[in-house]
C-alpha cells in the first residue's frame, strides 16, 4: 500500500510543479515554441484538466484501496499523452525534446501506476 501512496503522491507533486507555472507562461510558450498560441482556450483547458488530475492523484494517494477504481483512469490519463507522442515521434512528426521527454515521464508513471494497481489488488486479497 505504501508503494501506491508514494507513487501517486510523488506524481501529483511533480505534476503540480510542472503544470502550475505554465498558467503564467502563455506568451513565453508561444514565443519559444512557434507558432504563437492562437487558441488560448485549448492551452488553458489542457492545463486546467491536467491540474485537476493531479488533485485526483492526491485523492488516490490518501487511500489507494478506497479509491482503487480511479487507478485505471489515472493510468489512461498518463497514456493519453504518452501514446500519441510516441506515434508522432515514430512518424517523424515530433522531435525528441521537452514534450517528448514529458511524454516518456508520463509513460513511466503509467507503468508505476499499473504496478501500484496490482499491489493494491493483492493487498485487498
Amino acid at each position: 500500500m505504501k508503494f501506491a501512496r508514494y507513487s501517486f503522491l510523488l506524481a501529483a507533486i511533480y505534476g503540480l510543479l510542472v503544470l502550475l507555472p505554465q498558467f503564467f507562461l502563455e506568451a513565453k510558450v508561444g514565443a519559444d515554441l512557434p507558432p504563437a498560441i492562437t487558441h488560448p482556450e485549448f492551452y488553458y483547458g489542457f492545463l486546467g484538466l491536467a491540474t485537476v488530475f493531479q488533485l485526483i492523484f492526491l485523492v488516490i494517494a490518501f487511500d489507494p484501496s478506497a479509491f482503487r477504481a480511479l487507478i485505471p483512469i489515472a493510468i489512461l490519463e498518463k497514456l493519453s499523452f504518452a501514446v500519441p507522442c510516441i506515434v508522432l515521434y515514430l512518424t517523424g512528426r515530433m522531435a525528441v525534446g521537452g514534450f517528448f521527454i514529458g511524454a516518456m515521464i508520463d509513460l513511466a508513471l503509467a507503468v508505476i501506476f499499473t504496478i501500484a494497481m496490482v499491489k493494491v489488488a493483492k493487498g485487498r486479497a
